[in-house]
């Protein structure tokens, strides 16, 4: 399967994964081309993808937004280590939903440990990034990095 299918089915996964685990509705954005650095300003998490292709998810918004995000999943309000922790998991469950979507067409991917990023960031060393805005109703905006790394095969 080419590189561009994968990256395809990438985006298509993603944007399923956040449609299958936010229990509230989401408005995805059409996706666009971005190049480093990429700036995070509040909040995020990183998860690399490994496998037939290699990059990163980075899931970047503001502890209000997955603060919402929380609460609406858990009833209850989450703050300071709780919500870092929650942060973390919810990169875990949109990384292995979008992991199980890409199975399903023949690509093999698995996922690192999250990397929970809180504070201004500057992310540089990818190849190309799609970036997939999103406004999720009644908790914010959030941004989905997508990077890819060069293929060294």
């Amino acid at each position: 399967m080419s590189t561009s299918k994968h990256i395809q089915t990438i985006l298509n996964g993603t944007i399923h994964a956040l449609k299958s685990i936010l229990p509230m509705n989401i408005d995805v954005k059409t996706p666009s081309i971005t190049v480093e650095p990429y700036k995070q300003e509040e909040m995020g998490v990183l998860i690399g993808l490994i496998g037939d292709l290699r990059g990163r998810v980075i899931i970047d918004s503001s502890p209000k937004t997955f603060g919402a995000i929380g609460s609406a999943m858990f009833g209850m309000p989450l703050e300071g280590e709780m919500l870092e922790s929650f942060t973390g998991e919810l990169g875990n469950m949109i990384a292995g939903n979008l992991c199980t979507y890409a199975g399903a067409t023949n690509l093999e991917l698995d996922i690192t440990p999250p990397t929970v990023m809180v504070g201004n960031t500057k992310l540089y060393g990818f190849q190309q990034a799609f970036c997939i805005p999103a406004t999720i109703e009644g908790a914010g905006s959030m941004t989905i990095l997508l990077t890819i790394d060069e293929d060294d095969k």
